[in-house]
């Protein structure tokens, strides 16, 4: 059995650890609130200039005026994992690598050259690490996270794209849904994915361009893009506070669980030492009592 200063050590080491993780989770519940303003405020814009990208991608692909639309076999492939620049936020970065992987193991991308655009430190730390070419441009994109700052890393990749370097971009991220559950997703982000849903609409639809078609191709799409590969970072970005303010939270309830029974083994332990020296006393005293 441990003695009693071994057992208040260990009290007062995981009462550190829990007023650390209790203060973690705090600060990550604030950095929440504010990126999740941000997405939200983002998602209904972002969702209707996706189905209007899409819509008009599919409708002037025959003509071959959208260069983001080109459907080629996948020789070189180009993805782009978001994660974070820290831990300490459970298995929120893990579910990306393996994402990536996993992705890496099908049919389509077994012959295809790979390389990796990482967003986030804790992404080019994992994959500067294997054989695949990785960009060390862009990781430190959550350093200073705005739309100029993720612009560029968007520009790089539809360029990448634009010019044949690469056949397909793979965005992959952690979906905010809410503070317990991220969801991770492995999105396509070019050749842009035609709209589905809205497919038999489309089909009879007739498009007014204003103020030109050419203005719609030439600068409608490229800021389409940009605004849904900036959604993918701050939905990265609201799931990895939420992660975080998840993970510490269970921590500090561990802490709140390992100090009950640490006080418990303290006082048994003391309780027992008591009893030990009140033996010896009265066995003393027996003892000296009988000599008299």
């Amino acid at each position: 059995m441990a003695s009693l200063k071994e057992v208040k050590e260990r009290i007062v080491s995981v009462s550190s650890t829990q007023q650390i993780t209790k203060a973690m989770k705090m600060v990550a519940a604030a950095k929440l609130r504010r990126s999740q303003e941000r997405i939200t405020q983002l998602r209904p814009y972002s969702e209707k200039l996706g189905a209007l990208l899409a819509n008009v991608s599919s409708g002037n692909s025959e003509e071959g005026m959208n260069a983001y639309g080109e459907v080629r076999e996948v020789k070189r492939v180009l993805f782009v994992p978001v994660t974070s620049d820290r831990g300490l936020c459970g298995a929120f970065n893990s579910n990306v690598f393996k994402a990536v992987r996993n992705a890496l193991t099908t049919d389509e991308y077994a012959n295809a050259e790979v390389e990796i655009l990482p967003i986030g430190k804790k992404s080019f730390d994992f994959f500067k690490k294997k054989s695949d070419p990785v960009n060390d441009k862009h990781w430190g994109a959550f350093g200073d996270l705005s739309f100029e700052v993720v612009k560029a890393a968007a520009e790089e990749a539809m360029e990448g794209f634009e010019s044949g370097k690469y056949d397909k971009v793979v965005l992959v991220y952690n979906e905010f849904k809410n503070v317990a559950t991220q969801i991770v997703r492995t999105e396509q982000f070019l050749p842009i994915v035609e709209n589905e849903v809205d497919a038999e609409s489309t089909t009879n639809t007739d498009y007014i361009y204003e103020p030109s078609k050419d203005f719609i191709i030439d600068e409608l799409i490229p800021k389409s893009l940009k605004i849904q590969f900036y959604k993918a970072v701050l939905e990265s970005n609201a799931s990895e506070h939420g992660a975080r303010m998840t993970a510490m939270g269970k921590a500090t309830d561990n802490a709140g669980d390992l100090l009950k029974d640490l006080r418990l083994t303290y006082n048994r332990t003391r309780q027992a030492a008591i009893t030990k020296e009140i033996l010896e006393i009265v066995g003393g005293a027996e003892a000296l009592a009988a000599d008299s």
